[in-house]
């Protein structure tokens, strides 16, 4: 595979590990949902033995973004970070949340 194929995926992978590393005060933030919430919500999305939402998760996920949640559907980088992308999108869904008026899903 070309090297240039790459540079996009391992800059991200770099950006979240970076965020992570040297989080501040304000901590991580990624579609709303911050770091805390991104944190509860990573066993139900992970891509080995993913669990139901727990209520830490879903709470988050109530405040989330949801367009920005759905540009995460065909990801690449989030599996190179053990993330399933169709369980992160669902999660509104699996939280049992109301979705809002006008929403068609991803």
């Amino acid at each position: 595979m070309d090297s240039k194929k790459w540079v996009p995926v391992m800059v991200a992978v770099m950006v979240m590990v970076m965020a992570y590393e040297f989080r501040g005060s304000n901590g991580f933030t990624m579609c709303n949902m911050k770091e805390e919430g991104l944190t509860a919500c990573y066993p139900s999305v992970r891509t080995t033995n993913p669990v139901n939402p727990t209520s830490d998760c879903c709470n988050s996920v109530q405040t989330a973004d949801l367009v920005c949640l759905c540009s995460y559907k065909n990801s690449i980088q989030l599996p190179l970070l053990g993330i399933n992308p169709l369980l992160a999108v669902t999660l509104p869904y699996r939280c049992n949340l109301r979705i809002p008026v006008g929403w068609n899903g991803c």
